[in-house]
């Protein structure tokens, strides 16, 4: 029984010390928080950087197919140390909890965040699922969109993740072919009654979570709105 204990106490001790080497930073404030000055140091640098190339952009190179707001991430070690003195903090490349993307790249290319708090969360439903053998489909919220029955894979509660603009809990979705996504539609529906926006129908309106943000809203489906100004999924 003893024996049993002390190994029992070693596993602990292990665990805690390997957490503490592997992730020495993740705990640390100032590599959670979205610092603006940060941000536009990093804007600079990238202006500076596509001058200096004749257009060219720092970031690292993706599928055609990946989704808009996460296809456009940022090299730092093209921009580092010539165009700015260190990686920031809060960036992943630097032990922190942001990826730093572009968008607008054609016409205005802007430095944003996206939280990969939010991929681990995705990447931890599918390791279930993946274990389970097949998605557990509950309800067809929209065309190809569906919840899932989290009970079926292990969850005693619906996981969430939390909105970088409303700090609120969105739920996550699963589309046919077993992507999983963020749904921002409650964010869209505050930011429209609150500012009073009335934007077209079939239009992907989630520019507007973008234009006064810091964020990208990664791991989202296209949404528009529907007669009743509704924020619905954009499906074609």
């Amino acid at each position: 029984m003893k024996k049993k204990l002390l190994n029992a106490l070693l596993l602990c001790l292990t665990a805690s010390l390997l957490s503490g080497c592997l992730y020495p930073e993740e705990n640390r404030t100032q590599n959670q928080v979205p610092y603006k000055d940060q941000l536009l140091t990093v804007q600079t640098a990238v202006e500076q950087f596509q001058k200096a190339e004749g257009g060219i952009l720092p970031i690292k190179t993706r599928d055609e197919s990946t989704p808009i707001y996460r296809k456009y991430p940022i090299d730092f070690k093209k921009i580092v140390p010539q165009y700015t003195a260190e990686i920031p903090g809060n960036a992943f490349e630097n032990g922190g909890i942001f990826q730093y993307v572009l968008i607008d790249v054609e016409e205005n290319p802007t430095v944003k965040l996206f939280d990969l708090r939010m991929a681990e969360k995705i990447r931890e439903i599918k390791i279930r699922i993946k274990a389970q053998g097949y998605p557990p489909f509950k309800e067809e919220i929209s065309k190809n969109v569906y919840t899932l029955n989290y009970k079926e894979i292990g969850y005693k509660e619906e996981p969430y993740v939390m909105s970088p603009y409303t700090n609120n809990n969105l739920p996550l979705l699963i589309s046919g072919d077993g992507n999983i996504y963020v749904d921002y539609r409650p964010d869209l529906f505050q930011k429209i009654k609150e500012e009073n926006l009335k934007p077209e129908q079939g239009e992907d309106i989630r520019n507007i979570l973008v234009k006064d943000s810091e964020f990208v809203p990664a791991y989202s489906l296209p949404i528009t709105v529907n007669k009743n100004n509704e924020p619905v999924f954009l499906m074609k």
